[in-house]
């Protein structure tokens, strides 16, 4: 059964604490086994619900928990993709709006209020030009980054003209010019590299050093690609609607392993959004082989 709107605001303003109390949390003591007043403990590996099975908050706690414990001693960068049966995030044309449902809509802009920084590729702004901004939840937008190497964009796009949240434009640093520091409102941020690639680690880095802990890579699929296949991406939420695209733009393509056991096999649970289904993968935990059965799916919208 879906979540009532009551359940729902609760679950969030948990979540939405957790998230900002992650660095006091981190130096903090567990609350006592006994503690009945405690919905949530922060344990050496992050914050762990409290909150009975039968509780309807819990499967929506449980699943923003891990992305709420990072904390600048324990960054975490997130990537998410929603993508068809077949493996694709739009058609060949571009479309995109929308594979999935409204749900992962709504968990999108979640976890944009969980972040501190939200960084989409040039494609993905040309063809959808979003806003990336938290007009359908409560909590702050995070910083806008346009990774965009070969400068292809225009300052026509709204993270370009609008200043509902800060942005920075992230381009190779021989494409600007010494005397150039914004396009649009945005700031151009130059990174070492070509047309092609910068450097994503130098990016990753200046985040963290500006106070980044939570980095959320929104998309598309080249862009999520790029960062899993750097070894940037500590989790991976992949939403997966019930669409057959047949042929289109692709979500993960990553350099073809030459056998199965060179494949990344990640830990995992499993969430029902509406019609759609999220895998929440966990990149720097291996699956444990031969485990008995797998992860319940719970419904979380």
């Amino acid at each position: 059964m879906p979540l009532s709107p009551d359940a729902a605001d609760g679950a969030w303003n948990l979540i939405l604490a957790a998230a900002s109390a992650a660095d006091v949390a981190a130096g903090a003591r567990p609350a006592m086994a006994g503690d009945g007043t405690a919905f949530l403990t922060w344990r050496p590996d992050g914050w762990h619900c409290r909150l009975s099975d039968e509780d309807p908050r819990k499967a929506l706690v449980d699943l923003y928990l891990p992305y709420c414990s990072a904390s600048a001693a324990r960054p975490m960068t997130l990537g998410h993709l929603g993508e068809s049966l077949d493996g694709f995030i739009a058609t060949a044309a571009g479309q995109s709006q929308w594979v999935t449902g409204p749900e992962n809509l709504l968990h999108m802009h979640r976890l944009r209020a969980l972040s501190h920084a939200v960084i989409v590729g040039a494609g993905t702004v040309a063809l959808d030009d979003p806003q990336l901004t938290t007009r359908f939840v409560q909590g702050p937008s995070p910083l806008r980054v346009v990774l965009d190497p070969g400068r292809r964009l225009t300052d026509r796009h709204r993270v370009f003209t609008d200043e509902s949240a800060e942005t920075v434009y992230v381009c190779a640093a021989p494409l600007v010019r010494a005397d150039e520091t914004h396009v649009g409102v945005a700031r151009i941020l130059p990174i070492d590299g070509t047309a092609d690639s910068i450097d994503i680690h130098a990016l990753v880095r200046l985040l963290r050093e500006r106070g980044c802990h939570r980095i959320f890579v929104e998309g598309g699929g080249v862009t999520v690609s790029t960062f899993l296949e750097a070894g940037l991406l500590d989790r991976l939420h992949l939403t997966i609607a019930p669409l057959l695209i047949g042929n289109g733009r692709a979500a993960i393509r990553l350099p073809a392993p030459t056998a199965l056991d060179d494949c990344h096999r990640p830990a995992y649970r499993v969430f029902r959004m509406g019609g759609d289904v999220l895998f929440d993968c966990d990149l720097r935990k291996p699956h444990a082989d031969g485990a008995s059965g797998s992860p319940p799916i719970v419904r979380v919208i």
